[in-house]
């Protein structure tokens, strides 16, 4: 399982059947261990989310994923992906020229090496680890854990 089928996959649901609602918050870190590329990646969705678009640009790295550190995220296009989100390109470029996100990507990566996570994705519900790609396990993850609550 790879980031992009679980962002394919689950995750896109996840965000619109909890997130979006409020019901749960999805706390996204960094596991920027592939090289350069991903951790230029990672700060550009750290730069889109100064504009709001955290989830716009992370879809759209996901969708235009080729392999990695083959080019698919150099400067230009991560750019390219600001340009065609018509975020503020000027902004966006400050933002990852001046690499204002590369201690959190490195802090990110830092925390899930130190606590033993290996691979990406690894998810979370409630501390318990859920895995795979598909829904379902997901849905009842966060169904038992919200009826938990109540």
């Amino acid at each position: 399982m790879h980031c992009r089928d679980f962002a394919l996959g689950a995750g896109r649901p996840i965000k619109e059947n909890y997130v979006d609602s409020g019901q749960v918050r999805f706390v996204y870190r960094h596991f920027a261990f592939l090289g350069q590329e991903s951790v230029w990646a990672a700060e550009a969705t750290e730069c889109a989310d100064e504009q709001g678009r955290f989830w716009d640009y992370h879809d759209i790295l996901f969708d235009n994923w080729a392999g990695t550190n083959i080019g698919a995220y150099n400067y230009n296009n991560l750019i390219g992906f600001a340009r065609i989100l018509e975020l503020d390109e000027e902004q966006f470029a400050t933002c990852l020229n001046e690499r204002r996100y590369v201690d959190r990507v490195r802090s990110d990566t830092e925390f899930a090496e130190n606590n033993g996570v290996t691979s990406t994705p690894t998810v979370f519900v409630n501390g318990e680890r859920v895995r795979g790609v598909d829904f379902a396990p997901f849905r009842d993850a966060i169904e038992a854990a919200l009826a938990a609550t109540q």
